[in-house]
């Protein structure tokens, strides 16, 4: 049996916590922006994905007017730092309501590393940060959709390995990611499930159904 939930129904805020209940689990954007007035910000934002491939584009959603979104469509610049498992809780205290005129960075015990091709800052204590130049930002209802084209990806060289196929990417295990869930609720990475899609011309039946 099911019963069905409608936004009219519930209501905006209890449908936003149904729905983050279930589109689990998402993975984190920890965004660092820099105010047009020279103060750091650091936030994480739990609404991220890829947008694009060529040119690589990532994007998050600030929900509200929040200061990661003024100083990025500001400034035109953000950068997107990898929410790892060894920083869960400075993580989750850079989600603490400072004012605009007080720095996440030196609240939470952070150090601030310049980047290489933008002005906001990265976090030194993550093994990756994707830097990034605005594309554009598009309201949607209380929400705002931020896309950054990536001009720059710093990743530690200690989480690259080199797999059976000779390829050479940063292996999941070392970067130890963190996702959140409903509730108060996150997650750590467990079991890696690995399975290769199947080629059309190999999928069982394939050359009976033509005959």
């Amino acid at each position: 049996m099911r019963t069905d939930h409608t936004p009219d129904e519930l209501g905006a805020g209890p449908f936003y916590k149904l729905l983050t209940s279930v589109v689990v689990p998402r993975p984190i954007a920890w965004v660092s922006t820099r105010s047009a007035e020279g103060v750091d910000n650091l936030a994480p934002h739990s609404f991220f994905t890829v947008s694009c491939v060529d040119p690589p584009m990532v994007q998050f959603t600030s929900v509200g007017k929040k200061d990661s979104l003024r100083n990025a469509t500001e400034t035109r610049e953000f950068v997107v730092n990898l929410a790892g498992e060894p920083l869960f809780e400075k993580i989750n205290a850079t989600g603490t309501d400072f004012p605009a005129e007080i720095s996440e960075f030196a609240s939470v015990g952070l150090t601030a590393e310049p980047s290489t091709t933008v002005t906001p800052p990265r976090v030194a204590e993550s093994p990756v940060a994707l830097e990034c130049v605005l594309h554009s930002a598009i309201e949607l209802g209380n929400s705002t959709v931020v896309i950054g084209r990536v001009v720059n990806a710093a990743v530690d060289d200690d989480v690259f390995t080199t797999d059976s196929r000779g390829n050479t990417l940063p292996d999941v295990r070392r970067l130890a990611p963190l996702a959140r869930l409903g509730r108060n609720e996150w997650a750590r990475l467990g079991e890696i499930l690995e399975i290769t899609r199947i080629p059309y011309r190999d999928w069982p039946g394939h050359f009976a159904a033509e005959d």
